[in-house]
């Protein structure tokens, strides 16, 4: 089956990008080289980090780079670069190098994974069938490092574009035996509920203009209480958007036997705590990171660290913008008050009604503010810069502004307490279901 996705993903890919492929390929060739002669050395992750790293700079400096460069005799093959840049699809593919990298370097150690007690505290493990965690961290046979099931999960036409991200041993176990998770009715199903979200997006775009606001700048002539409305529904735009894309290709790894994590698990009016925010926001991706730089890292010991690494990373992965960045430690300045704050309420146990109640109420107010930091992180990165961020703050802090900030911060202290009734009944329906 390899072999059969390579000359499929070769076709799509050349439509896509024409003569550019050969970029990619020389890419490939060259992290995959690199695995295979460094891989049991002790430098391999950094050698394989920095790699990556410089591929993903250089490729965005160069703008996918101009055979031109490489001598007058190659500038022709410039008119036949494709209908899609090459260099940003690629941000995918740096991922992948990178999870093949280290899972063959990982391979060389003793496995830590145990599977028998996996078994046992997994419901899905358990019913017969096989999660994305278990099919992560099986070592799998020597052989499947192989260059063509490199290349096969490198350029895997279902998931190329937009991903979701699956770790290589994952995708390597399903494309020996494929995903038994979702029957045939149950993907059909899959694809409806798609159709039906994508007729909700087609009546968002219509009759809220939340991102034309946005893209066009004149959200400088409105008052704060609108841009506040703006940036909450340029949220929810934005989710909606990467839910139809990512679910999308999910759709069709699915009807070709691979089972991907999903992207967006829970809906964003549904998350009152960062952590949660972004274990239910391109959660493949934030499944990666945990894997390959986070607990690589010093995982939960490192945390308030590793935040700070991890989000520049992927601030410089999406693309080399200093908004970006403004958007990536300002979200590290939010985690961080959160990281304390949990650590102490775990390190405290309330056992009284009224300490619980007490808890309870302080714990609706952190999620207030933690639903207003994240508007504010993301309407400096992807609408109004950080400069407007000032002005907007500066607005709010007026006798004008105040009410607004009061009532805005009151509904995100209302809406938190409802995602707490929400919680408490899955729970309840889950405890009379077992």
């Amino acid at each position: 089956m390899s072999f059969i996705w390579i000359l499929t993903s070769l076709s799509y890919l050349s439509y896509l990008h024409g003569a550019c492929v050969g970029y990619i390929i020389s890419i490939a060739s060259l992290n995959f080289f690199m695995a295979k002669v460094f891989a049991r050395s002790k430098y391999y992750l950094g050698m394989l980090w920095v790699f990556n790293l410089a591929i993903l700079i250089v490729n965005r400096i160069f703008e996918g780079y101009s055979f031109s460069l490489f001598g007058q005799q190659l500038a022709f093959l410039d008119n036949y670069r494709g209908t899609f840049r090459w260099h940003i699809c690629f941000n995918l593919v740096i991922l992948r190098m990178i999870s093949y990298g280290c899972d063959y370097h990982w391979s060389y150690k003793k496995p830590y994974f145990d599977q028998k007690k996996h078994m046992q505290r997994c419901n899905i493990c358990s019913s017969g069938k096989t999660c994305y965690f278990s099919l992560q961290e099986r070592s799998i046979h020597g052989d499947k490092y192989s260059f063509s099931m490199y290349l096969c999960y490198l350029i895997y036409a279902p998931l190329y574009i937009a991903g979701p991200i699956v770790s290589f041993n994952a995708f390597a176990a399903q494309m020996d035996m494929p995903q038994k998770n979702y029957s045939l009715g149950e993907i059909i199903r899959y694809g409806l509920k798609w159709i039906l979200t994508l007729l909700l997006m087609e009546a968002m775009t219509h009759f809220f203009y939340y991102n034309a606001f946005a893209v066009s700048g004149s959200w400088r002539h409105l008052s704060p209480l609108e841009i506040l409305i703006i940036g909450y529904g340029v949220l929810n735009f934005m989710w909606l958007k990467f839910f139809l894309i990512w679910r999308y290709f999910t759709f069709l790894s699915l009807m070709t036997g691979i089972e991907t994590p999903e992207n967006m698990p829970r809906c964003i009016n549904n998350c009152y705590d960062l952590e949660t925010f972004w274990k239910s926001w391109h959660a493949s991706f934030n499944k990666w990171l945990v894997r390959y730089m986070y607990i690589p890292l010093g995982g939960s010991q490192r945390k308030l660290v590793n935040v700070w690494v991890i989000f520049t990373f992927v601030a410089v992965w999406h693309d080399l913008e200093w908004k970006l960045l403004s958007w990536a430690w300002l979200t590290c300045i939010f985690f961080a008050p959160e990281i304390l704050i949990k650590s102490c309420r775990n390190a405290v146990q309330v056992r009284s009604a009224f300490g619980m109640c007490i808890q309870r109420e302080l714990n609706a107010v952190a999620g207030a503010v933690t639903i207003s930091c994240l508007m504010v992180a993301n309407l400096a990165g992807f609408v109004m810069g950080p400069s407007g961020i000032k002005w907007l703050i500066s607005r709010l802090l007026h006798k004008d502004g105040l009410p607004i900030l009061a009532g805005t911060f009151t509904t995100f202290y209302v809406g938190t307490k409802l995602m707490f009734h929400i919680r408490d009944a899955k729970k309840c329906n889950q405890l009379k279901d077992h």
